[in-house]
């Protein structure tokens, strides 16, 4: 006896039959059914032509023909397209025959669809997964383009049409398990590392009128449905579903709450795939996706130490261009430019137990460089002008993959704000390792948390982003069971910089969370506090050191150039306006609870003075005079004591507070400061009167001079391609003075400008 899984690879292995033959087989089982899985006609063979077989049979007529197929069919082709299109097609080189419409369609996708080719879509709704499978060139992309922007959309669902009223406002539906293939939705529950499961989630989704209903776990819940208190939007939790399987007439069976409404009479959807426009294969690159509509994807969790995928994205690749498309509706994340699938290393926090999450991370990481992940083969993607909502997880996420990119001027939001799938992977972005990323010009509101650099940010540029309500946007959820939503607008963890954020405008009622170093923050407006400083950069360990050793790189290059904990401080904050706004009440409740924990969650004071107590650079440089090595008999613990930190112009407004060492900290007790945005016919302003009491020509111009260098790197605050950065320009792209002024904005007149 052979024992195959000793014999076949695990890739061959784990290799799935094909969905369409699934369900083929299940319709030759069932007596009447017309099925319509691989268009085979619904009328037998003619005789003509089955005697015809016979006889070539009989003649012994069974060699292989010619690869293009036999030259008299081909030749009937021709006459048979000349005859009935008009069309003049050559039989020798120009016909090819194949098995079935399914291989002529593939064949001629791939021989057709080359680099430097456009491929042109018009509007509908495609209710497919797009696999790319040929790449671009970096002079010769291809291009798949919405011939009218917007109106061509691939979706991941199916409509469900055959709902039958179970009782007061529910109803019921029964799918055929075939219809799912190889990937059922409605089987797989949503899992993987640091994913905090609440309750029993799947993978699947059910759409009313393409809004996301809520899962629960018993048909009871889905007769007398109760709000569910952590979501951001409590009226629509009523509309509950559950799921449950009928293994012996192997159907998917679903029992949803209409709340009144007739669901034959609605759009009732649900989850089928699990990507839309994403390769199967890696390294199918140079692929620009423009002006789409992609939306309702089953993805899984996606954290940084498994495969991250998305509904949309390049999948290990290079040189992607997402553009001018609206990205929604997937369970977990949108747009992955995330890691490739280490069958060793997927999610074996979770599986196999015995490594932390941390050490597996560190695995990763060393593997993915042994295995090809450089500048040269990796990354360099940009998405640009999309409008990414309504995503379980996250809006974009990515781990190692997104190296060298740019993503600007895309609205974010609408993130998480379910609050079904908890964990700590989730935000409008969530990036790992991201090295010489350009982040700008973004808008993220109404999210768990905006933006979220973890591990290795070096070389990132956070510039020219508006920030608002990414903190429990109302005082329903501002209380102690909304508190996995209590976020911020950036969240900057583990790394060792250079990390930018300038001319941004930060409004949420948490501006930065800071479990870091190396980060200068110039030049924005920041109405919320900074939380974490000098904390949550250790395991968790209850009594033994865990501390968490993290990669810093060759600067500009992925090469790993060392691997060090982080020691706090190396901070920079030049000419910041810092508004404390009036606190919530709400989020005063969650002050007293939170208190002084690790990641000091109770800090709601706006403005700098979580940095007090750190060492000037003065200070710091003293402490190393003389000999420090060994037998010098100073204490190796200035090795690990906290870095210095930089400040200067800027100035606090309304109670927030300066760090004590900041010496020329212009602090304004005398006006009363408004600070908010409004929107206007789709137009986001900012509301404040900061700037009738700025004050006059305190700021001296900030540069990569300035700024030094990150620590640990040792690399400047400089652009990815190494010039010096001067911070001359505002959030609009205005010229700034000579003595410009604090904060994203270069003038009063500017400030009354559309934010986004």
């Amino acid at each position: 006896m052979i024992d195959y899984d000793k014999v076949i690879p695990g890739k061959i292995r784990d290799i799935q039959p094909s969905g369409i033959r699934k369900f083929f087989d299940i319709a030759q089982q069932v007596e009447g059914v017309i099925s319509l899985s691989v268009g085979e006609p619904d009328f037998k063979t003619p005789w003509a032509a089955r005697k015809a077989a016979i006889g070539v049979l009989e003649k012994g007529r069974t060699a292989y023909t010619a690869n293009a197929g036999l030259i008299q069919l081909r030749e009937e082709i021709s006459k048979y397209l000349l005859n009935f299109i008009h069309t003049e097609c050559d039989p020798n080189g120009e016909i090819i025959v194949t098995v079935g419409g399914s291989e002529a369609l593939d064949l001629a996708m791939r021989a057709l669809i080359q680099p430097g080719d456009e491929v042109l879509v018009a509007p509908g709704v495609y209710r497919e997964y797009v696999d790319p499978a040929n790449a671009g060139c970096e002079d010769a992309r291809i291009v798949y383009r919405s011939v009218e922007p917007g109106k061509a959309v691939i979706t991941g669902a199916e409509i469900v049409d055959n709902w039958e009223h179970l009782e007061g406002d529910v109803w019921t539906a029964r799918v055929s398990n075939g219809l799912f293939g190889d990937y059922n939705p409605y089987t797989t529950l949503v899992s993987g590392d640091w994913f905090i499961a609440s309750y029993t989630a799947h993978t699947g989704e059910v759409y009313l009128n393409g809004k996301s209903m809520y899962e629960v776990t018993s048909l009871d819940q889905v007769k007398k449905p109760e709000i569910y208190k952590k979501s951001w939007d409590q009226a629509f939790t009523v509309y509950t579903w559950y799921v449950e399987q009928d293994e012996e007439k192997n159907e998917t069976v679903f029992y949803v709450n209409f709340q009144g409404k007739n669901p034959n009479e609605e759009t009732v959807e649900i989850n089928v795939r699990e990507n839309c426009f994403y390769p199967s294969k890696e390294g199918i690159g140079y692929i620009t996706l423009s002006g789409f509509v992609v939306k309702q994807a089953a993805t899984q969790w996606a954290p940084p130490t498994a495969y991250q995928e998305g509904m949309v994205g390049p999948h290990w690749s290079k040189g992607w261009i997402i553009e001018d498309c609206e990205i929604s509706d997937s369970k977990c994340s949108g747009i992955s430019l995330g890691k490739y699938r280490q069958p060793n290393n997927d999610n074996k926090w979770l599986k196999w137990k015995f490594k932390d999450g941390t050490q597996t991370e560190r695995d990763c990481i060393c593997q993915a460089q042994r295995e090809g992940w450089t500048k040269e083969n990796i990354g360099s993607h940009i998405i640009r002008r999309c409008n990414i909502h309504d995503c379980g997880q996250t809006g974009i996420v990515g781990h190692l993959g997104g190296v060298f990119s740019i993503i600007e001027d895309n609205h974010i939001h609408h993130i998480n704000i379910k609050q079904n799938l908890a964990g700590a992977e989730i935000g409008g972005i969530k990036m790992h390792a991201a090295i010489d990323v350009i982040i700008r010009r973004n808008h993220f509101h109404h999210c768990t948390r905006g933006l979220w650099l973890d591990w290795q940010a070096q070389g990132t540029r956070v510039t020219q982003n508006l920030f608002h309500d990414n903190t429990l946007p109302n005082e329903e959820n501002a209380n102690p069971e909304g508190m996995d939503g209590i976020g911020e607008d950036i969240f900057i963890e583990i790394s060792h910089g250079p990390t930018l954020v300038d001319n941004n405008v930060l409004l949420s009622d948490r501006a930065m969370k800071l479990a870091t170093q190396g980060v200068a923050v110039v030049h924005n407006l920041i109405a919320g506090s900074f939380t974490a400083v000098g904390r949550g950069v250790n395991n968790g360990s209850d009594k033994l050191p865990s501390p968490r050793y993290t990669p810093y790189h060759v600067p500009h290059r992925t090469e790993i150039n060392g691997f060090m904990t982080v020691l706090h401080g190396d901070c920079r904050f030049y000419n910041n306006i810092f508004i404390q706004k009036p606190v919530r009440a709400g989020m005063e409740e969650i002050r007293k609870l939170t208190g002084d924990n690790e990641w000091d969650d109770g800090n709601l004071t706006a403005g700098t003075a979580p940095y007090s107590g750190y060492p000037t650079l003065e200070e710091y440089v003293a402490r190393f005079e003389g000999y420090c090595g060994m037998g010098s008999g100073k204490s190796p613990d200035l090795y690990y004591e906290k870095l210095p930190v930089w400040l200067g112009g800027n100035v606090y407004f309304n109670g927030a507070k300066p760090a004590e060492q900041e010496q020329d900290a212009v602090v304004d007790t005398e006006h009363e400061i408004t600070i908010g945005v409004k929107e206007e016919n789709g137009k986001w302003k900012l509301e404040t009167n900061v700037y009738d009491y700025l004050p006059q020509n305190a700021c001296a111009v900030i540069s990569t001079e300035t700024l030094g260098m990150a620590f640990e790197p040792e690399q400047k605050y400089e652009n990815p391609d190494g010039t010096p950065i001067v911070f001359r320009y505002d959030y609009f792209g205005n010229r700034q003075g000579i003595h410009p002024l604090p904060g994203p904005v270069a003038s009063k007149e500017a400030a009354e400008e559309a934010l986004s």
